[in-house]
């Protein structure tokens, strides 16, 4: 974080921000909501180094300080989403199956949760101000770039490289904001801040939607353009001067490395496993073993690293092992049904993307409604409970769509998407609270950064699961359905007689049954996935009750999300 001492980093500056908000008559909860609010702290910043107080921003430079890193904040959250109904027309443009575009999502997400880690190293080395606006600036090339791109292996190529750069702006953008406020408005920063990352999500679907129906899908990236250009100018002008001086300070190369390696191969393992039938492919089994090997070999460097990258011996500690495994895995089921839901709506229930936006929007209606409330009570309620309750809606939700059909009406989607928001506003809050409890402040950071890592790194994985399971279960169905369209079967014969007798030839009445089939299969294959998500939210309330009850420390690391 900007500081006038070259010792203090982004992490420094959020720590004695809360600090001071506490002495200012911040409570427990409080403490809870701005832990679980927070964007990442970067896994490798040092705690403890005494940071110069910055005077706060007044007056107008303070209101356009935190319009532009708003900005940034906004257009990054919304580029987690904003892909997502317009996956079937990016697909169709470049030729592609859906599935094969489902690429555009994940590799953003493995290429940001890479990029966590190296935020502490590059604050220091390059100066928080410096780094944020050149992040942004790179975000902005890499958007123009995507929009530009003529095939998928350029569009996933600038996709890699975009959530490469957006890796710090979100942690720096609440640093900066932090230090733009009185100590005793830091609350009303942070509260600001979360504000904006809630609602980008539930922008991202309608914006995307709109856009591909109405001009087209690359436009979903050039629109960043001129928001980045406009968001570094104003942050460079504003805050240039409450830069800290660069540092030179070591880097984990090795562990670097073999963090890409075993997170990289998993990844085009599990994207491409169907297209190559798995482990009856070469290349599969080649990328299986780099990935375990890779990741055996990170866990034994990491271990033994004096300045590690990851912060492992986290894991010692009992509530943190639980609540980023409970973490990990809530958003890996979380995000694989969000980026599904929409791909069923458009290729099999004939909804424009813009619907397919409208439909699914709903949960962020009671997110952002409930969010400041369980901030408030996290502690007072315990939360775990907040989190059993998030995971019994959850698993509701995913239950009550499981008895979906090739029939279910708009309304009905938008129903299970609004009782969504309420579970979505219990979830990260309470289980980011849960993962801090009991550590000391010198160990947020790493703690923060390394969660938000799995967390990322689950939810691209399990995009890729999703994604291959349904293609798998759907081909099942389908097969099933195909065998039943036979002379023995009544309804068949019949339903095949009635087609010739409005007109179609016998091939064009096979073609529309088999269309129909296809149609019923990918739909009953979705709701397979439904119910299978449901079982396992359920599945996970232990897990979140191995943890200890106690109390979250009041400081800026404490971010995890």
């Amino acid at each position: 974080m900007p500081a006038s001492s070259g010792n203090a980093d982004g992490a420094d500056s959020a720590d004695s921000a809360d600090r001071a908000n506490a002495t200012n008559g911040a409570d427990g909860g409080r403490a809870a909501m701005n832990a679980a609010a927070q964007p990442p702290a970067p896994s490798g910043t040092r705690a403890g180094a005494p940071a110069a107080a910055l005077a706060p921003l007044v007056g107008s430079q303070r209101a356009l300080g935190t319009l532009a890193l708003s900005l940034a904040t906004f257009m990054n959250v919304l580029d987690t989403t904003i892909a997502n109904v317009s996956l079937p027309a990016i697909a169709g443009d470049l030729g592609v199956s859906p599935t094969q575009g489902t690429w555009v999502i994940t590799s953003f997400g493995v290429a940001n949760a890479i990029a966590v880690p190296l935020t502490g190293w590059l604050t220091r080395r390059i100066g928080p101000v410096r780094l944020f606006t050149a992040s942004v600036g790179l975000f902005a090339l890499a958007s123009w770039m995507c929009g530009m791109a003529s095939s998928i292996e350029m569009l996933i190529a600038f996709r890699v490289l975009q959530g490469f750069v957006a890796g710090p702006m979100n942690p720096l953008s609440q640093t900066l904001l932090l230090t733009s406020y009185p100590r005793a408005k830091a609350g009303t920063a942070l509260a600001m801040w979360s504000i904006v990352v809630l609602v980008a999500p539930v922008v991202g679907p309608l914006l995307g939607g709109w856009i591909t129906d109405n001009i087209s899908w690359p436009w979903i990236f050039f629109m960043n353009v001129p928001v980045g250009i406009v968001s570094m100018l104003m942050t460079w002008s504003i805050y240039r001067h409450r830069d800290s001086a660069p540092q030179r300070v070591p880097l984990d190369a090795v562990g670097l490395v073999l963090l890409v390696l075993f997170v990289g191969a998993l990844q085009i393992m599990v994207d491409t496993g169907r297209e190559l039938d798995w482990f009856g492919s070469r290349q599969i089994v080649v990328l299986a073993l780099v990935a375990v090997v890779g990741f055996a070999l990170f866990l034994a460097w990491e271990l033994t690293e004096r300045h590690p990258i990851v912060d492992l011996s986290l894991f010692k500690e009992r509530n943190f092992a639980t609540g980023t495994l409970a973490l990990a895995m809530a958003y890996g089921l979380f995000f694989g049904n969000v980026v599904l839901l929409p791909l069923w709506l458009q290729q099999y229930m004939g909804y424009t993307a813009f619907w397919a936006g409208i439909s699914i929007a709903p949960v962020g209606l009671l997110a952002i409604m409930l969010s400041p409330w369980v901030g408030r009570n996290v502690e007072r309620l315990d939360p775990r409970a907040l989190a059993t309750a998030a995971f019994v809606v959850f698993a509701y939700v995913m239950w009550f769509r499981s008895r979906f059909d090739t029939n279910t009406d708009v309304g009905v989607v938008i129903e299970a998407a609004l009782i969504q928001g309420a579970g979505t506003a219990m979830f990260f809050i309470p289980l980011n609270a849960i993962l801090l409890l009991g550590l000391p402040p010198e160990r947020l950071p790493a703690a923060a950064g390394l969660a938000n890592f799995a967390r990322i790194t689950a939810g691209a994985v399990g995009t890729s699961i999703f994604t291959t399971l349904w293609d798998d279960r759907a081909a099942l169905h389908h097969q099933h359905l195909a065998e039943a369209v036979n002379s023995g079967n009544v309804a068949a014969t019949q339903t095949l007689e009635q087609l010739r007798a409005a007109g179609l030839d016998g091939q064009q009445a096979l073609e529309l049954v088999n269309r129909l089939a296809n149609q019923q299969a990918y739909t009953m294959a979705v709701t397979d996935l439904f119910y299978i998500t449901s079982v396992l939210f359920v599945a996970m309330i232990g897990l979140v009750w191995l943890a200890r009850r106690g109390t979250v420390p009041v400081t800026g690391h404490c971010a995890a999300h």
